[in-house]
């Protein structure tokens, strides 16, 4: 079980049990249908044919009640629909124009980064209602089939390597941990980095494994290249066991501690990738990670090992080729048609060289024979003429 899936747990049972009957600020129409839609994600019942089988997680289970507990609160107010299930299709293709046109905002007053999450939510729902009725030869129509759910590229924080290195110096020795093993490693933060424990390393702390049962797609054992004897020296300091979790910390609490060091130490300014250098999180160091492994690995399947990935098209996504520069040399050029040119050549001059040899031998064998006729010669020249 991941460190954090049973705070997941009793957050989402404790919620399950206080509004078991009803759920307050809302109709209860609207409250009668999402606590049945919760509770069949909880058994994995009626989900979509396209969707994977089986009950939701704790954490997905509580994001989901409160994601549909605030959209029927905006229906309500915004278009007096007292039933989600009674939803018109203009006025659900309305409430995500004026999301997009930034007229709808957060309840902090801060606008949607990414309209298609709240679409995907609305969506699932919906092809539920359609397949419980489906059940009861019931047809209902899908309003949300023309729904705009094509996802805006959120903005990140890109760090060179310079970057790291002043805020490593500037941080204080937990935070130096973190920060070079997330930059080395890649790892998803917080929730594979959460969930690494002293017994993950092998081989002196040259290597750490992500186990399979933390992972989002498939466990994989990372080389350390950079980190390792940081890593090693602070788990010694800290005295931690194989049992225990290396970084313990609050997510929260690290990514509020980065913030305020990396506004203090690079300022507000907006980095390569778009976000303010004040604006970092853990997730942030997954991306530049990436930009310093890219060009480094040999493999690119070697390079989806490593950060976990299954596509080819999560490089570009995490890299956005930020750091890149063209390496290409005279000797890579040497390809294809001039290679072959190149082949040709040495063939001709090999065939050159073995008639040359050939030649070579013929004359010399030539030069023994002429020789030795030489010295034929003389013998003869030397013998005394008997008949005298």
């Amino acid at each position: 079980m991941k460190r954090d899936e049973e705070m997941h747990r009793k957050r989402y049972l404790e919620w399950k049990r206080r509004y078991k009957n009803r759920i307050p600020e809302i109709t209860k129409e609207n409250s009668d249908i999402i606590l049945r839609y919760i509770s069949d994600m909880e058994y994995g019942l009626n989900v979509s044919n396209k969707s994977k089988k089986g009950g939701r997680g704790y954490a997905h289970l509580y994001s989901l009640q409160q994601r549909m507990i605030l959209l029927a609160k905006r229906f309500e107010k915004l278009y007096e629909t007292t039933d989600i299930t009674k939803l018109d299709e203009r006025v659900l293709h309305d409430y995500f124009t004026k999301i997009r046109n930034g007229d709808i905002k957060k309840d902090d007053g801060k606008p949607y980064l990414d309209p298609a999450n709240i679409v995907k939510t609305v969506k699932a729902f919906w092809h539920w209602w359609i397949k419980i009725n489906r059940k009861q030869d019931i047809k209902i129509y899908d309003i949300t089939q023309d729904l705009d759910t094509s996802k805006q590229k959120p903005k990140w924080v890109y760090l060179t390597e310079k970057d790291i290195r002043k805020l490593y110096d500037q941080s204080i020795y937990y935070y130096k941990a973190l920060i070079m093993f997330l930059f080395d490693t890649g790892v998803r933060a917080p929730s594979e980095l959460t969930n690494i424990k002293v017994s993950d390393f092998y081989n002196d702390f040259k290597e750490v494994e992500v186990r399979d049962e933390v992972s989002k797609t498939f466990g994989r054992r990372i080389k350390l290249m950079i980190s390792s004897e940081i890593i090693k020296n602070f788990i010694e300091f800290e005295k931690l066991g194989p049992s225990d979790f290396v970084f313990n910390r609050r997510p929260s609490t690290m990514n509020q501690y980065l913030q305020r060091l990396a506004k203090k130490v690079l300022g507000e300014e907006k980095s390569e990738a778009g976000r303010r250098y004040s604006e970092i999180s853990m997730y942030d160091f997954r991306h530049c990670s990436c930009c310093y492994w890219l060009p480094r690995y040999k493999s690119e399947s070697a390079l989806k090992y490593r950060f976990g990935w299954k596509k080819s098209d999560k490089i570009h996504y995490y890299s956005e080729l930020l750091g890149m520069c063209d390496t290409i040399t005279e000797e890579d050029m040497l390809i294809d048609t001039t290679m072959t040119e190149m082949q040709k050549k040495l063939i001709k001059t090999e065939r050159q060289k073995e008639v040359f040899t050939e030649r070579i031998e013929i004359l010399e064998q030539q030069m023994k024979a002429i020789s030795q006729l030489i010295k034929e010669t003389r013998f003869i020249k030397n013998i005394p003429n008997t008949q005298q």
